[in-house]
């Protein structure tokens, strides 16, 4: 069961909040969908569809993530390798370098936090031990927490090549964590709510319009003395911390 703010009472000081980043921090997913937008307008494939043409980048990109891991090195050989496929001309330079410049795109937008965060996240962090928990490539992660001028508030900060239960369980016994004082807060069912009630937390699941469509997953039911809520918005954290 998922339980609303008010289903459990306000948790004393001293817990441990792990923080999903992209999507839950800031916003980040967005800048992918424009992206991924301006590419099938380049594209204008006469056979296949828009929808079609999304569908199979969700396929390469599902196979250059397995690979080559994530980021925007990641994104942009998905691009070239979708353009690639679905064409029967070679990519001239011209052509190559217009597709990396939608990649590029990503890279020179600002940080935008997320409604809420830059009020509650300094309260949360006065009262509990902070921790940043997020996956992709560690320099383009650590250069956007840097420029979202929210490191002071992180005890630790954790960059992942993936959120999976072992990492969960690698990360808890690294820090000491007690399961028992611990909540993965993200929106994201498949990296940050799923695995981590796996791994026995607690879970706060914060969902975003515009969540990666490969980190779609059921939330899965927590175990008996695990908790799981669902919250409309981040603000909605300094009711329970």
């Amino acid at each position: 069961m998922i339980f609303s703010p008010s289903g459990i009472p306000r948790q004393l000081p001293g817990q441990t909040l792990l923080f999903d980043a992209d999507d839950t921090l800031w916003e980040n997913n967005i800048y992918f969908e424009r992206a991924i937008t301006s590419f099938i307008s380049y594209l204008d494939h006469r056979v296949h569809t828009p929808q079609e043409v999304r569908e199979h980048l969700n396929h390469v990109e599902h196979a250059t993530v397995a690979a080559s891991g994530y980021g925007l090195k990641s994104f942009r050989k998905s691009l070239i390798k979708c353009f690639e496929q679905l064409t029967s001309s070679p990519i001239s330079e011209e052509r190559h370098r217009r597709i990396v410049s939608f990649a590029n795109s990503i890279a020179e937008q600002e940080i935008e936090l997320l409604a809420g965060v830059s009020e509650t996240l300094p309260e949360l962090a006065s009262r509990h031990r902070c921790i940043l928990v997020t996956k992709g490539d560690p320099a383009e992660q650590t250069d956007k927490l840097r420029r979202s001028g929210l490191g002071d508030y992180f005890a630790a900060v954790e960059v992942l090549p993936e959120k999976h239960q072992e990492a969960y369980l690698s990360l808890s016994a690294h820090h000491g964590l007690d399961a028992g004082r611990t909540w993965m807060i993200g929106n994201s069912p498949r990296s940050d709510i799923n695995p981590a009630l796996a791994a026995g937390l607690h879970a706060i699941f914060i969902p975003h319009d515009f969540t990666w469509v490969l980190e779609h997953e059921i939330v899965n039911q927590p175990k008996a003395g695990q908790h799981l809520l669902e919250l409309a918005g981040f603000a909605d954290l300094g009711q329970i911390f």
